[in-house]
């Protein structure tokens, strides 16, 4: 194991997340996000989860470009760490905030009855696809939040310690899901681009289903790793269970 990862998974098992820099190139970043504005104007939606955004949702089955980040060796290790060998792709989904955007609210990712904060059941990628800042409503987080054995934090909790980190687009901010998170105002003026990987435990269900609509003529284009992280291993077949498909 590399000092870089161990010091990542130093800061996740202290501060509930991580910022890993240069995961992606600026060339690799800016065609993900045209390629993300190209879809938000296709299929986008309006987002209100405990704030205002633009919404795109299962990204691999919109365009290949987004293929990379699924299993990425830079981020991959430190969620294998955690959710081990047999995770899956929960979803892979992208907030665009824009100018005037809100708070988002502060919550955790995990649902109260599923919190377990020595072993999480889910943990998170933020793909910044812009320069991340303050400025631009960039995600915040509570360091430490994710042994609070809280879904959010209480109504009359004034949360004081609160991080908004700032990075250079192609960074990644990884998190345990169990930590309290949230964008921020954007009082630039600019859209700010992200995606979303999120992973689950292998014993849990999908966010989202990949094999809802994804492109029969793109399976190829997936690696092994991508395939079993999908369960696409054994081909499109029939829809998984996902927590979409329960609303």
């Amino acid at each position: 194991m590399s000092d870089t990862i161990k010091q990542h998974l130093y800061e996740l098992d202290i501060y509930g997340f991580t910022v890993v820099e240069n995961v992606l190139s600026t060339q690799e970043a800016s065609a993900m996000r045209e390629v993300l504005m190209r879809c938000e104007q296709e299929v986008g939606t309006e987002h209100k989860h405990r704030g205002t955004a633009r919404h795109v949702s299962n990204l691999p089955t919109l365009d290949p470009v987004f293929f990379k980040t699924i299993d990425h060796p830079k981020t991959l290790p430190l969620l294998e760490h955690f959710l081990g060998e047999g995770l899956i792709l929960g979803s892979l989904n992208s907030r665009i905030v824009q100018p005037g955007d809100g708070y988002q609210g502060l919550h955790s990712d995990i649902p109260a009855e599923m919190l377990n904060p020595n072993s999480p059941v889910m943990m998170n990628t933020v793909w910044m696809l812009d320069d991340f800042s303050p400025e631009n409503g960039g995600t915040r987080v509570v360091p430490g939040s994710h042994k609070s054995g809280l879904a959010v934090p209480p109504e009359d909790m004034d949360v004081k310690h609160v991080v908004q980190p700032t990075a250079p687009a192609g960074s990644v901010i990884v998190f345990n899901g169990q930590t309290w998170h949230g964008g921020g105002t954007n009082n630039s003026q600019a859209n700010r681009h992200a995606l979303f990987g999120h992973y689950r435990k292998r014993m849990l269900v999908f966010q989202i289903d990949p094999h809802d609509g994804f492109p029969p003529e793109w399976l190829d284009q997936l690696n092994d790793r991508q395939k079993k992280l999908m369960r696409l291993n054994r081909g499109l077949g029939a829809p998984h269970a996902a927590d979409s498909h329960l609303h």
